[in-house]
């Protein structure tokens, strides 16, 4: 039976382009995830793919297993790392792991939930990987002002929702899944950074497809809908040079399992 999530096969030429965090974000990301993971052994991250988060965690030491839906990020990530595989990598969905039970120590799950239809499923097979005393991080990813253009965008498509699994700006929901299976909820520090990809170019990333909630709009109506959309954004930004998120804060959630 085939997956209901998202695979990102189309996305891995330019995932990267789109999705990089700026350098000192990347630092500082690797260093609170890096501090949390010590000591527990091998981390599992879900929907690992171009490496962007698991590839540096692996030169900083953590032990890594990378599992993805998508076969091309998978070799995006084999190419990044030198043509070398740096680590186990498993091609499989995230709802239905092919691992024992209590097999990591951790697991990191960055912008993966929105994705999942069967979300739920994923939680519970991330309390089963992982092992008693064991802690999940994730990042839902999401914006800040960003919300705005893209929410426009799904209104003028005829109304497409962004999540085929759990939005983003629904944390508490996920928080309450978690807490179901006894785990305590606490958020680490958050990271304050900035996007200065401008108003112009999200825009243009959007008419070309470049995002995921863009692939259930079809390319005519996206290409119909792209004029309206940017005369919209010159009126309510004045500016298409300004960047889309000046001011972002990049929150990673911790479920430490019993």
């Amino acid at each position: 039976m085939g997956s209901e999530s998202v695979a990102f096969d189309r996305a891995a030429e330019f995932y990267d382009r789109t999705r990089t965090l700026l350098p000192e974000a990347e630092r500082a990301t690797v260093e609170l995830l890096r501090t949390e993971l010590a000591g527990r052994g091998r981390c599992l991250e879900v929907g690992v793919g171009t490496g962007l988060i698991s590839l540096p965690l692996h030169r900083a030491g953590v032990p890594m297993v990378g599992l993805d839906l998508s076969r091309p990020m998978l070799a995006k990530l084999v190419e990044k790392a030198g043509g070398r595989i740096p680590f186990p990598l498993v091609l499989a969905d995230a709802t239905r792991m092919p691992f024992r039970d209590d097999v990591f120590g951790a697991a990191v799950v960055r912008w993966v939930f929105h994705l999942v239809p069967e979300w739920r499923r994923l939680v519970e097979e991330l309390v089963r990987v992982i092992g008693p005393g064991g802690v999940a991080l994730v990042n839902l990813g999401g914006f800040k002002d960003t919300w705005e253009i893209v929410d426009r965008f799904l209104d003028l498509a005829g109304g497409v929702p962004f999540a085929l699994g759990l939005d983003p700006r629904d944390p508490e929901t996920l928080d309450r899944e978690f807490e179901h299976y006894g785990a305590r909820v606490q958020l680490l520090p958050s990271i304050g950074t900035h996007d200065d990809t401008t108003v112009g170019q999200f825009l243009v990333e959007m008419d070309a497809g470049m995002h995921s909630w863009t692939w259930r709009v079809p390319d005519d109506i996206r290409r119909r809908i792209g004029p309206e959309l940017r005369a919209w954004a010159e009126r309510r930004f004045g500016s298409l040079d300004r960047p889309v998120e000046p001011d972002l804060q990049i929150v990673w959630r911790a479920y430490d399992l019993p």
